[in-house]
C-alpha cells in the first residue's frame, strides 16, 4: 500500500474542540486507501500526499461560490489535482471541511461528530479519486464504496438516516 502523507491546516479555532482530529482523519484515510487499493484496484504512486483544511462556514461558503457557483456553506469540498490519473499521485488534492455545518449535521443525524467527519473525509477522498454522485449510477457506486469502508470501521450506513445530507452535493 502506498504511503499517504497528510498535510493538515486548521484555519478555524472551532476545530480545537475535537481533540482527536488527526486520529479521526488518519483512521478514515487509512481505511479508504486500503479499500480502494484492494477492492477497487486503484493504483497509486509509492508516495502520495493530500491536504486537509479545517475551516468554518464563512470560508467554505466563499470557496463554494467561487468554484461551484453555489453561494452557501457546505460540509466538505474536494479539489482533485487529476481525478483521472493512473496511477494517482504524488499530489492527490485538497479536502476542505466547515466546522459549523459538520457539527450541525452530526447533531441533526444524532451521530458523534467524529463518525460524521469520518464519513465526510472518505467522501472527500473518493472525490479526489474521481468518484462522483451527479448521475444516479455514479452516486450508487460512490455510496456503496463509502458504506463498505464505513462498515469496516464499524460505522453505520449514513444514507439510511432520516435526515438527508443535502450538503453532499
Amino acid at each position: 500500500m502506498p504511503d499517504l502523507d497528510r498535510d493538515l491546516l486548521i484555519e478555524s479555532d472551532l476545530w480545537q474542540s475535537l481533540e482527536d482530529l488527526e486520529a479521526v482523519i488518519d483512521r478514515a484515510l487509512t481505511a479508504g486507501l486500503a479499500y480502494v487499493t484492494k477492492e477497487e484496484g486503484i493504483a497509486f504512486l509509492p508516495e502520495c500526499e493530500l491536504s486537509l483544511v479545517f475551516t468554518d462556514d464563512a470560508a467554505i461558503r466563499t470557496l463554494n461560490a467561487d468554484h461551484r457557483g453555489k453561494d452557501k456553506a457546505t460540509n466538505v469540498l474536494s479539489f482533485p489535482i487529476d481525478e483521472e490519473a493512473d496511477p494517482f499521485g504524488p499530489m492527490l488534492g485538497d479536502i476542505v471541511f466547515a466546522y459549523e455545518t459538520v457539527e450541525r449535521e452530526s447533531r441533526d443525524l444524532g451521530v458523534e461528530i467524529r463518525d460524521h467527519l469520518t464519513h465526510l473525509c472518505l467522501h472527500g477522498f473518493l472525490h479526489l479519486l474521481g468518484y462522483d454522485h451527479i448521475e444516479p449510477d455514479e452516486a450508487d457506486k460512490m455510496e456503496s464504496v463509502e458504506v463498505a469502508i464505513l462498515a469496516q470501521l464499524d460505522l453505520p450506513n449514513p444514507y439510511e438516516g432520516t435526515v438527508p445530507l443535502e450538503s453532499l452535493d
